[in-house]
């Protein structure tokens, strides 16, 4: 009987399935890829060591955790049910299948490894949309939008190692596509999330609502990523990098971070958002004078350091919110927020180590799968178990 319950409390939201698995994908492919990477191991992958590593972070961990959050946040843009039960383990199922046939693909065929890996992202793609047209909530759709290009950069991907044996604008389209749903959702809930807690604490200096500003930063934005993704060497594309960066960073001094400071739970979205900001103009100094700026340390800026903080953020705020839990950061989410800054700033600093490059490639990689790791244990019984209330 109670085996049945914790299945029914885990499967009645979808931020409980998908940020577990997600945690867990996370942290385990790492720790694989660490020794696939220095030749210790082997998977039967079509992909290079490089490129399955790179799709399983891109496409393989982050879509679970966009779906744990859309697919949770749907019900209060539209007043629908929230997806549930045996839909939800379902889909869940999808994901772990296609993360099985790309880890495979030399046995079953790269064709049909890529058929069955696009089939998470376009059934959430479907699902959310189905949510959002029937509630008539169309400016929503934008988020179907991003995530359907997220799935067309993953059919490039699997094109491109096919066809090149290294993938390369599909990964900074996919990075784009997660960059800007980033920008996107963080621009909405950031901002409103800061506004309720400063409200609480009766403050009345509170963010700026989203206006033109705003329009025309995403608008900039969205440009420089076309241009990276298409263009990624021009100077061109570093002048509308550093213009979006600056824009970005201007946006986010008037959501009122600073005043967070006290709250970890809520200032590690505003640090997530600036280091897209800051991203952009590293990014650019990297085309401008690549034998300073190392390409890579730059790239994982934006992949070890603002996805991961953002999707963590995310993760422990939803958790923690929609279980019943108090909002604000313990010891644990402290930890898990300085393990992950501190592997993506090893992982920037290992193309300057010289002959420890392995070394800090390997320590960034523990730190990261390590923040992961404590996600997934300190947060089973909030994820499996019923909401606080409830449990009193």
């Amino acid at each position: 009987m109670a085996d049945t319950v914790g299945r029914s409390h885990f499967l009645s939201g979808a931020f409980r399935p998908f940020f577990m698995l997600a945690a867990l994908w996370m942290a385990g492919s790492i720790l694989l890829w660490v020794p696939l990477y220095m030749g210790h191991v082997e998977l039967p992958t079509a992909f290079a060591p490089r490129d399955w590593h790179i799709h399983a972070m891109l496409f393989g961990g982050l879509p679970p955790i966009i779906a744990g959050f859309t697919l949770t946040a749907v019900s209060s843009w539209t007043g629908r049910p929230t997806l549930a039960g045996r839909p939800l383990a379902i889909l869940a199922l999808v994901w772990l299948v296609g993360r099985i046939a790309v880890s495979v693909s030399t046995l079953i065929g790269p064709t049909t490894a890529a058929v069955i890996d696009l089939a998470f992202p376009l059934a959430l793609a479907a699902v959310l949309g189905r949510e959002i047209v029937l509630a008539g909530n169309w400016r929503n759709l934008r988020v179907v939008g991003l995530i359907l290009m997220l799935a067309l950069a993953d059919a490039g991907f699997h094109a491109e190692a096919a066809i090149n044996g290294l993938a390369g604008v599909s990964i900074r389209a996919a990075l784009s596509a997660v960059l800007m749903l980033i920008l996107l959702m963080g621009g909405r809930i950031t901002p409103a999330f800061t506004r309720n807690w400063l409200k609480a604490r009766g403050e009345t200096r509170l963010p700026v609502p989203f206006d033109r500003f705003d329009a025309a930063a995403m608008g900039v934005a969205g440009f420089a990523f076309v241009a990276w993704t298409i263009v990624p060497d021009g100077s061109g594309t570093a002048l509308a990098l550093g213009l979006a960066g600056l824009m970005t960073a201007a946006r986010l001094t008037r959501w009122r971070g600073l005043a967070t400071r006290r709250e970890p739970l809520l200032l590690v979205l505003h640090v997530a958002i600036a280091s897209i900001a800051v991203g952009f103009v590293v990014e650019a100094l990297a085309i401008l004078w690549p034998a300073v700026i190392d390409p890579a340390a730059a790239l994982h800026l934006w992949t070890a350091g603002s996805v991961g903080l953002t999707v963590l953020g995310v993760m422990t705020r939803v958790s923690r919110g929609h279980t019943g839990r108090p909002l604000a950061a313990d010891k644990l989410e402290v930890a898990i927020y300085a393990l992950v800054s501190a592997g993506a700033l090893v992982r920037m600093a290992a193309p300057y180590a010289g002959n420890a490059y392995y070394h800090l490639v390997a320590c960034a990689g523990a730190l990261w799968a390590t923040a992961f790791l404590a996600f997934a244990i300190g947060y089973l019984r909030t994820l499996v178990g019923p909401r606080a209330d409830k449990a009193l």
